[in-house]
């Protein structure tokens, strides 16, 4: 039987298991998540594991990144998966207790018993790390300065003269940090033809194709553009049961940031572009309004951005409509 190992990661610390005959397993609790407690993983791994082993892991914010880095580098097959996959197997076990060692237990189980549909991680090129890190500070930034502009709206007067120093400050490095994703993506030529192919469909700006060429890495890694949207939480979700018919939703189980990313950019398209606005109309002839409608302009936006990307060509909404 193939080895399978189980990692529940945290910020600081991580938690290791392997399972072993009659639901018992071998354990190691709260190793440094540093370079040192890789080397201390290295050692366990190799006095208890195969070098053909899987080792599997949840997708935890960017805490995972350096350890699935490292065991890829040494040679182990890594699968990082969508936490919530772990946590309705979870449910599935009525599980009653939850501690880090009991998790890494549950993914190593999770892990032995799905070996046919682990699908190998690989780490992003360093460009598309630096320039998520880029996109995702900027992000916070403008977070922070709209707070800023909130707050001097309802602050008192004696403190509205700081609130403007520290807006001043958030402003320039607004625009410190725009420039360098635009000077990241324009020295890179992948990163650059991707972009220009992006902007071609109407409603994406540079920003939202910088959003995209971040929190995507390469598009073109999905087979499919259904994948893609799938990625996204995009993916619509039936609720059905004997004549019961519930309301078609999408399912939410994917990156956030790519729905805020694409929510005002499908807006913008949907005034804007040919085959989005056609969609909608359809979508209002049959009854469909509001936030439906959105969700399926941000999809179809998707599958645009997808299409411009596997075939190399600029959008041409003619050709897209005869479809």
């Amino acid at each position: 039987m193939t080895c399978a190992i189980g990692i529940d990661i945290a910020k600081h610390t991580f938690d290791i298991a392997k399972p072993l005959e009659r639901d018992k397993y071998r354990t190691k609790a709260k190793v440094a998540n540093t370079p040192e407690g890789f080397k201390q993983l290295d050692q366990w791994l190799e006095k208890h594991a195969e070098p053909h082993c899987w080792v599997l892991m949840e997708a935890t914010s960017v805490y995972h990144e350096a350890l699935a880095t490292h065991l890829h580098h040494q040679g182990y097959q890594v699968c990082v998966i969508n936490p919530a996959r772990i946590a309705k197997y979870a449910q599935s076990e009525l599980r009653r207790v939850k501690t880090d060692k009991t998790d890494a237990k549950l993914i190593a189980r999770y892990a032995q018993r799905h070996l046919e549909e682990m699908r190998p991680w690989e780490p992003e090129p360093e460009s598309i790390r630096q320039l998520r890190g880029l996109v995702r500070r900027l992000a916070d930034l403008k977070a922070l300065a709209q707070m800023e502009r909130n707050r001097l709206d309802v602050s008192a007067e004696s403190a509205q003269a700081s609130i403007r120093i520290h807006l001043e400050h958030l402003d320039g490095q607004i625009a410190l940090i725009s420039k360098a994703i635009n000077d990241h993506i324009d020295n890179d030529p992948d990163l650059r033809e991707q972009k220009q192919l992006m902007k071609t469909i109407d409603g994406v700006s540079d920003g939202t194709a910088a959003t995209l060429l971040a929190e995507l890495g390469s598009p073109l890694r999905f087979d499919s553009a259904r994948q893609l949207a799938a990625f996204c939480g995009l993916n619509p979700r039936l609720q059905e049961s004997g004549i019961y018919r519930g309301k078609s939703t999408i399912s939410r189980t994917g990156s956030g940031r790519m729905r805020a990313a694409l929510y005002m950019p499908a807006l913008s398209a949907m005034t804007y572009n040919p085959v989005i606005k056609a969609m909608k109309v359809r979508l209002a002839e049959r009854g469909k309004t509001g936030r439906l409608v959105v969700c399926a302009a941000m999809r179809k936006l998707l599958h645009l951005i997808y299409g411009v990307l596997k075939s190399g060509q600029p959008f041409d909404p003619i050709r897209a409509l005869a479809h």
